[in-house]
């Protein structure tokens, strides 16, 4: 009995033990991309800054592409829970608001934090792609995803009934919206407040996409 409460325990140390190695080199990974660019950086440099060997990383991600989509992945949703940003409570609960110009004001808070975590990393990404095949596939994808959260959301707008537009209006409105361009503009070289910003997207879809009472 006192041997397999060890070998439990063991196992258990042993996975924690890879899941932080893991979070360390994503960490070191994210930091290099976005000081040097992603084509500019090799596997050999990412296992120096996270401290481990090369055949760690490869071996957690096979490749420097695997390592990419995990690296934007956490960006993304904020942690390496293998969740989805729609599908977690906090989006849940802003989808749950029955009210939409409301739901669209936290919506707003929502992508306005969003944008503050990718953008330095979409930044990097759009820098390499014209030359770095794996960073526009990311790109790409990220693209698609947008469109796929875009879309459910416009059908759950359209569910409230408080629509001024089509779904397939709102659907293309916010998913040329959340990207992080606008973000990048008006608070990283205008100066914004993410308050300020958050509080002028709502407004704006508020006033392009709800119907009036």
């Amino acid at each position: 009995m006192e041997r397999k409460i060890k070998r439990q325990y063991d196992s258990r140390r042993r996975q924690e033990q890879a899941a932080e190695t893991r979070r360390t080199i994503i960490a070191a990974a994210n930091e290099l991309f976005i000081a040097q660019g992603y084509g500019q950086t090799t596997i050999k440099q990412v296992a120096e800054r996270a401290g481990v060997a090369a055949e760690t990383v490869y071996s957690a991600f096979r490749t420097k592409a695997g390592l990419l989509r995990h690296v934007w992945y956490v960006d993304f949703r904020g942690d390496d829970a293998d969740v989805t940003l729609y599908d977690r409570a906090e989006m849940q609960s802003i989808l749950a608001e029955p009210d939409l110009p409301n739901r669209i004001r936290r919506h707003a808070v929502f992508v306005t934090a969003s944008n503050r975590r990718i953008y330095p990393l979409l930044d990097a990404l759009a820098g390499a792609a014209a030359s770095e095949p794996d960073a526009a596939a990311m790109l790409a994808e990220w693209a698609d995803r947008r469109l796929d959260v875009a879309t459910r959301y416009a059908h759950a707008a359209a569910g409230t009934g408080q629509l001024a537009v089509s779904e397939e209006e709102c659907r293309d409105v916010m998913y040329a919206t959340m990207d992080g361009t606008l973000w990048a503009q008006l608070v990283g070289q205008r100066g914004w407040s993410d308050e300020r910003f958050s509080d002028w997207l709502a407004a704006t879809w508020i006033g392009a996409l709800v119907r009036r009472r």
